[in-house]
């Protein structure tokens, strides 16, 4: 559990899960809210509900692939998406 800060200095924990599946529902919610909340910390903190869950959007490229070819892909990524693999951008989690 790690907890965020709102502008206010109020925390919001989270779950590395549930960081990372907000960090998708942003994204699915469309270029506009992706680059607001840089500047808005609020915004992000508004898709840290249960209403937004962008889970899903993790599988997309898997489905699509097996959509297209019939077959299941087997692939490897050069950059991990789960929350916190980059331990440069997150210093103060380093153990």
């Amino acid at each position: 559990m790690v907890d965020l800060t709102d502008r206010d200095g109020s925390p919001f924990p989270q779950s590395s899960d549930v960081f990372l599946y907000t960090r998708c529902a942003v994204v699915a919610a469309g270029r506009t809210v992706w680059e607001s909340v840089f500047f808005d910390v609020d915004k992000f903190a508004s898709y840290t509900s249960t209403e937004y869950d962008g889970e899903w959007l993790l599988s997309t490229p898997d489905k699509a692939y097996e959509l297209a070819t019939g077959k299941e892909w087997d692939r490897t990524t050069r950059h991990c998406f789960e929350s916190y693999s980059n331990r440069d951008g997150w210093p103060h989690l380093r153990s």
